[in-house]
């Protein structure tokens, strides 16, 4: 009795007061106390296989448990700029459902000025941006920079250049963005830096409409690299590097201010934090 109380760390008179209060109400004896040292009784030794069984299960419950507090389920709601959801969203749907199958992960592709307010308004958890823009409510995570190349059709006099220089643009038949998009207004900063004057024939407001009309030789374009690599593939684009190191596009992810992420929306943060 006096090392059964020193191992539950209490004393040996509150011991044998909590062993008679179960024989109490068990209506038993659980020692035979005419014997020294003492010994269970049948109901002793029944009562203690019980225990056993008790104290098992109770260790195994919490095992399970704290296994099903690591789990992350849950739904993240992402929106995208079209550039990143079709170069690469799949990608990212595929290896996050395998790390986490009992998620779900919603994508939605929407204009950036919609991204932002989709944020804002908390019916996404997370946005995927081009020349991310911090404000009084919007976060943003810098994700990487992607190099500027640009993109002529297979037919066109500068495909076959590993390398041109921005003089190389001056004249060109040239496929640009609406006026309201930030990569618009960088290309338009670079230009005029460089003193390059294009021939701006069409304008869009998603890279893969650029794209098409380059492959069908309604000029020349600058894109980002790695969203042109499918038509690259396909032989139906060329990307010629061009020698200005400091055009860049800067992709960001962003979310409202002292947003409570879900453990889905923080298990695709850390992935998408890991593939930039």
């Amino acid at each position: 009795m006096s090392k059964g109380a020193a191992h539950c760390g209490v004393s040996q008179s509150a011991a044998s007061q909590h062993v008679q209060e179960v024989e109490r109400k068990l209506t038993v004896s659980l020692f035979d106390r005419s014997k020294r040292p003492l010994e269970l009784t049948a109901a002793g030794k029944l009562y203690a296989e019980f225990c056993r069984e008790a104290l098992r299960r109770e260790e195994e419950f919490g095992l399970e448990l704290e296994a099903l507090k690591r789990e992350v389920d849950g739904t993240v709601r992402v929106a995208s700029i079209y550039s990143i959801g079709l170069s690469e969203m799949s990608r990212l749907q595929e290896e996050f459902s395998v790390r986490y199958p009992t998620t779900n992960l919603h994508v939605e592709y929407m204009r950036p000025d919609k991204i932002y307010d989709a944020v804002r308004e908390d019916t996404a958890d997370l946005g995927l941006v081009s020349y991310p823009q911090p404000s009084r409510e919007i976060a943003a995570i810098p994700w990487r920079d992607e190099e500027m190349q640009v993109a002529v059709p297979p037919s066109h006099r500068l495909a076959g250049q590993a390398e041109v220089v921005p003089a190389d643009l001056n004249g060109e038949d040239f496929i640009g963005f609406d006026e309201d998009l930030s990569i618009r207004r960088e290309l338009d900063r670079f230009f005029r830096a460089n003193g390059i004057e294009v021939n701006l024939v069409m304008h869009f407001d998603n890279i893969q409409t650029i794209k098409e009309a380059v492959a069908l030789g309604s000029g020349i374009s600058i894109l980002p690299a790695r969203t042109m690599q499918a038509e690259i593939e396909q032989g139906r684009l060329v990307a010629v590097r061009l020698d200005a190191p400091e055009l860049v596009r800067p992709v960001g992810i962003v979310h409202r201010k002292r947003k409570k992420f879900n453990r889905a929306a923080q298990a695709f943060l850390g992935l998408l934090e890991g593939r930039g």
